[in-house]
């Protein structure tokens, strides 16, 4: 009787376990497009294999400096060239939608999601023309001494350090982007962190206490492509996906 009842619950813990790991497997499949999410029109912006959909800034190729890495767009700053900064970019431009990935920094590290970036020889950067989501590990990079700097806020615009709220270096942080009709809102690992429009009195005194007050092409239209930074730092990004609003 002891045996049979031993047994049993042997069973039932082996499938038990079996269960939860294919359920943790299933949660945890990255780049990859739900039922629902398809219904909804959502799609993939990275496909977790390869570069394409992207570019290089100013360039018509993806430079070494980017790779896919165990189902991640990794920059790898070891495979920096003597260019500078080579930010990765979407070959698209986009409007209204709603943006949704995660990012995952290195120690010490700063990155950033640019959006409604134009992409022209005449600027250098994406950030000029830009506003930026920033990527920081708040402890450590050296870009942490100003609360607007922090990671999952307005780069440079606005924000507070009680808003940023970023998970333990190495683990992956969930943002959410939603830009309509000029109205712009940031969720950083569920936590709104922005949430104003483009254009209004109160968007031009956030600019004009910025480092961008004088930037006469910086965020001049709601549209754009959409870039990921290289600050010189590992950082990576998956779930990369987008539907249009």
């Amino acid at each position: 009787m002891r045996k049979s009842f031993y047994l049993i619950f042997l069973s039932a813990g082996v499938f038990m376990g079996c269960s939860a790991s294919r359920s943790q497997l299933a949660g945890e499949q990255p780049n990859v497009l739900t039922t629902k999410e398809k219904k909804e029109g959502w799609v993939l912006l990275f496909d977790g294999q390869t570069t394409s959909g992207w570019h290089t800034y100013n360039r018509d190729t993806v430079s070494k400096n980017w790779k896919v890495v165990d189902g991640a767009l990794v920059m790898n700053p070891r495979e920096k060239t003597s260019r500078g900064m080579e930010d990765l970019v979407t070959n698209s431009d986009y409007e209204n939608y709603e943006l949704s990935l995660q990012w995952r920094i290195s120690e010490g590290g700063n990155s950033g999601i640019i959006f409604n970036v134009k992409e022209a020889p005449k600027f250098a950067n994406t950030w000029a023309t830009g506003p930026e989501m920033q990527i920081l590990d708040n402890e450590k990079a050296e870009d942490n001494k100003k609360e607007n700097h922090l990671a999952g806020l307005l780069y440079d615009v606005t924000g507070t350090a009680s808003l940023s709220k970023p998970k333990p270096v190495g683990q992956w942080n969930d943002v959410r982007i939603i830009q309509k009709n000029g109205h712009l809102t940031f969720y950083f690992n569920g936590q709104k962190t922005l949430d104003v429009q483009q254009g209004s009195e109160e968007w031009k005194a956030m600019i004009a206490g910025s480092k961008f007050k004088t930037w006469k092409d910086f965020d001049v239209t709601p549209s754009g492509k959409i870039a990921f930074q290289d600050h010189g730092y590992e950082v990576a990004f998956r779930n990369v996906k987008l539907r249009t609003l």
